[in-house]
């Protein structure tokens, strides 16, 4: 049998186990948890709760986290930079929308509306289920947020056969409104009647079909109308596996961009059980997982929140320490990069070609796309150096847009930043392609930034 990385083999499950953000959150709060950090909260009162040597994290609305670690020289009111990979992990998707009841000629179909810039043709003909949060009443009047996954498949949205569409292989085109709708099943096969005569305000039993209500509500054990709102993503059910006659890759959803944040979590986690943790004298470490990237992470829980800046504050109180520990930090802004395709090469610039399994990729863009900058590329160097590793360089060609990052929003705070990532192909389709060994080349790097990033900058002297 053909052998992979150990780090492979974690991050396949934990990949299958979110779905979506709120699982991604929840599943990086148990690797956490596991390696000893602590839960905080927002509202707590953080001067009673930070010690030098602490491992701490906190989440906001089950969508975003940051996790910390304080060096063992970290004093309350004494300004220290920040170490921080950002990522995020939310990915182009379908939703469920608030009001999705919609039926057609014997069809039960879901009301949907898609979420980012996704390759949305990928999703045809695939098995798709639902997975999110939903909002439930509990037995004594009191409301609970609970995550649901459907491992079973229950949606699908039906291509139309080339009989009817001749055309379909040179030109396939569709609406997004009116021929993207997944069936849910058939009419006649509805489980319970419409309950929805004397709703309140809060019941949403009239806005979707009984037959999901009552599927979501067999999964969570509750009763239909319990069920007082949700938000439901769809997700493809087929597992993400290794492939490859090697098994070099990683064939998955959502690898865009779980595949960082996973690495960040490891990276933090391992590093705050080693020895070398509890020896630190360097920087505050940081994590920071956001979602809403896909659209623009203009949220409370994007990369342009308060998240950032707050954490920093909590730790620096005053103006001057805070504007101090801002010029002490670094940040690393993780998302991942495009692979040069075997069939289409042209597409990227001919001395810019990254390879999966390459090792990181330094991305820059001249117009601030990207962040990087000869000093911050330069320590990113450096630090992967350390560990032994490689880097690759990606510049988008001249006649071709840029995407972008997390990077450009948190870097107006002031930090020095650096733009880098994994190569993948097939961005934003259903089903990525990632490479098996790019998993240890993240964690690597992370781990270095964390353990030697605040030894590293003593070294540089930036007249």
């Amino acid at each position: 049998m053909v052998s992979y990385p150990e780090a492979a083999k974690r991050f396949l499950a934990f990949i299958n186990a979110s779905p979506t953000p709120f699982h991604a959150v929840q599943n990086a709060a148990s690797r956490l948890e596991t390696a000893g950090f602590l839960k905080i909260k927002e509202t707590d009162d953080w001067d009673k709760i930070l010690r030098p040597q602490g491992k701490y994290y906190f989440t906001r609305n089950q969508t975003s986290l940051l996790a910390f670690t304080t060096p063992s020289n970290w004093k309350q009111g004494v300004s220290t930079g920040a170490s921080i990979v950002a990522t995020h992990v939310d990915s182009p998707n379908l939703r469920v929308r608030p009001v999705s009841k919609k039926s057609n000629v014997g069809y039960i179909q879901v009301g949907i509306e898609t979420y980012g810039g996704g390759i949305w043709h990928s999703w045809f003909d695939r098995d798709l289920s639902l997975a999110g949060r939903v909002i439930v009443v509990k037995q004594d009047g009191s409301f609970h947020s609970k995550l649901v996954k459907i491992d079973r498949p229950l949606l699908r949205i039906p291509t139309l056969a080339i009989h009817m569409d001749r055309d379909v292989n040179t030109s396939f085109k569709f609406n997004q409104e009116t021929e993207f709708i997944p069936v849910l099943g058939l009419i006649e096969n509805q489980l319970n009647g419409d309950k929805a005569g004397n709703a309140t305000a809060s019941s949403i039993q009239g806005n979707h079909h009984p037959a999901l209500l009552a599927v979501l509500a067999e999964e969570l054990s509750v009763a239909p109308e319990e069920i007082h709102d949700f938000e439901l993503h769809l997700y493809d059910t087929q597992p993400s596996v290794l492939g490859g006659v090697n098994n070099e890759f990683i064939f998955s959803p959502r690898l865009d961009n779980q595949f960082s944040s996973f690495c960040a979590v490891e990276a933090l986690a391992t590093y705050a059980e080693s020895p070398v943790f509890k020896a630190s004298k360097g920087n505050v470490n940081c994590i920071a997982l956001f979602n809403h990237e896909e659209v623009g992470s203009v949220s409370t829980t994007g990369a342009e929140s308060s998240l950032i800046p707050f954490l920093l504050q909590r730790l620096s109180p005053t103006p001057p320490l805070y504007a101090r520990s801002v010029a002490l930090s670094f940040l690393v802004s993780a998302d991942m990069g495009h692979a040069v395709h075997p069939n289409y090469s042209s597409k990227h610039e001919e001395n810019h070609r990254p390879l999966v399994n390459g090792g990181m990729i330094i991305k820059t863009n001249a117009k601030q796309k990207y962040t990087s900058d000869a000093i911050s590329t330069f320590l990113f160097k450096k630090l992967v150096e350390r560990k032994g590793g490689r880097v690759q360089e990606f510049e988008v060609r001249n006649d071709m847009s840029c995407g972008s990052t997390v990077g450009p929003m948190l870097s107006k705070i002031g930090f020095r930043s650096v733009d880098v990532g994994n190569a993948m192909l097939s961005m934003h389709s259903i089903r990525e392609t990632g490479g098996t060994h790019d998993i240890q080349h993240a964690i690597d790097a992370f781990s270095s930034l964390f353990e030697s990033f605040a030894e590293l900058d003593k070294s540089l002297l930036v007249e």
